[in-house]
């Protein structure tokens, strides 16, 4: 998801139940079993966008320069993105018939295998036009496994959590793909400041993909042994669920969902992933100090992020919401545009940006699993959301590059403020969720 979580449906509510669903026995448990699958799903995800600067030399045809090799690394990247609408619907439908433990338990062990073919991928060189062929199955595998994790850990988390702290516990399952982000970025940064440039085109990018499919082996040995927080009990109370129910029986639903998520995801995949390729390609930034400027922001960025939680368990979602769309509706260019070759501009512009995306990331998996009912949560939440992350999120760092080429940088922040905007005027629009019973 995780491209990759929101306040009440514009729909009129339903009551909620008489006794809500007691919450699973072990909550820590269950939350460290989201955790590990979704750190190392998203660690494998993004390795790629940070890498791509490494690899894009051996994977695809020589000649065209520095800005054709990065277009085409993230063409593929974008390529990953159109898998996710339907691993959102194939591991929701998983999830919603046969529980998230099967579910989580798909999700790590496809992006596993993408990462060991990844770590062993041939080069242009050794195959010809199959190595890039090869990238795109890989980036379509992976993305098909991204596109249902992101939604199923958050689902898990949301459902597995006490009275009161499912603000909280949603936090925390996006610290985890932001610990997975930090891995991945501070992987990159440590074999680009540990190896040599040639070492690093050579050989060195392949040795983060090996370590993210350990780290896949690692997560699916946690997941073992946690509570199904959809059993099938109360799978039996609801008719089997088809492919699209979640739309027949929810549509304003779904359609919030698109809207909460459409700025949103821009704003995520600029600041968290490829901010150190526009600072590289704007003002000429080293990738070294690039990285480790974003592996700090990061770190920040994972502390803000339950703290966050707590809050919306007090105040609400809906302000943290709309605090993050008017930040970015008004400061996207004037943070881009402050952007200088030097570390430090770009970590004081990577935290900025992190305190305001805090208010969406920290509050949007409770939000969006608050909108439906247990029997299509999975797919309501993924479907929609996924197709959103793939049209937006997916092609951001493909189209800021494009205009960076084309000499248009200022256009990018542009894009991104007009699409704050108009989540901006979704989140003002909805009615506060927090405290509504899990249907």
């Amino acid at each position: 998801m995780r491209a990759e979580s929101p306040p009440e449906p514009m729909a009129p509510a339903q009551p909620a139940p008489a006794t809500p669903p007691a919450p699973v026995a072990d909550g820590r448990r269950q939350l460290l079993a989201a955790s590990a699958g979704n750190l190392a799903e998203w660690y494998d995800w993004l390795a790629y966008a940070y890498l791509s600067v490494y690899f894009a030399d051996r994977i695809f045809p020589p000649g065209g320069g520095q800005a054709v090799l990065a277009l085409n690394a993230f063409a593929v990247f974008a390529v990953g993105f159109a898998a996710r609408p339907a691993g959102g619907l194939l591991i929701g439908l998983l999830a919603d018939r046969r529980g998230r433990r099967t579910a989580m338990a798909t999700t790590i062990t496809l992006m596993g295998a993408g990462q060991l073919a990844m770590a062993a991928l041939p080069t242009y060189q050794q195959i010809g036009v199959a190595s890039p062929v090869l990238l795109v199955v890989i980036r379509l595998a992976q993305g098909l496994s991204v596109g249902g994790e992101s939604t199923v850990s958050a689902v898990f988390a949301a459902e597995s959590a006490p009275s009161g702290r499912r603000g909280l516990y949603s936090s925390v399952a996006y610290v985890s793909g932001n610990l997975g982000q930090l891995l991945a970025s501070g992987v990159a940064a440590l074999l680009a400041w540990q190896l040599t440039t040639a070492q690093m085109h050579a050989w060195g990018w392949r040795i983060a993909f090996a370590v993210g499919a350990l780290a896949c082996v690692t997560g699916l040995w946690i997941r073992r042994g946690t509570e199904e927080t959809h059993p099938p009990a109360v799978r039996a109370t609801a008719p089997r669920p088809r492919p699209f129910d979640f739309l027949r029986g929810n549509p304003r639903e779904a359609a919030l969902v698109v809207g909460m998520t459409l700025g949103a995801t821009v704003v995520f995949y600029t600041w968290t992933t490829f901010l150190p390729t526009y600072a590289r390609l704007v003002v000429g930034l080293a990738p070294g100090p690039a990285l480790t400027a974003s592996t700090v922001s990061l770190a920040f960025f994972i502390v803000l992020q339950p703290l966050a939680g707590l809050l919306s368990d007090r105040v609400g979602r809906k302000p943290l919401l709309i605090a993050f769309g008017v930040g970015f509706t008004v400061l996207t260019v004037p943070l881009l545009g402050l952007l200088r070759n030097s570390f430090w501009s770009l970590l004081l512009i990577s935290c900025a940006g992190m305190v305001l995306l805090t208010g969406y990331t920290a509050v949007s998996g409770a939000v969006m699993a608050e909108l439906f009912p247990a029997a299509v949560r999975t797919t309501g939440v993924g479907v929609p959301y996924a197709l959103t992350v793939a049209a937006f999120g997916g092609t951001a760092p493909y189209l800021a590059t494009t205009l960076i080429d084309r000499g248009h940088a200022a256009w990018f922040g542009w894009y991104v403020s007009g699409l704050a905007l108009l989540s901006t005027l979704v989140y003002a629009g909805m009615r506060e969720t927090k405290g509504v019973a899990l249907r």
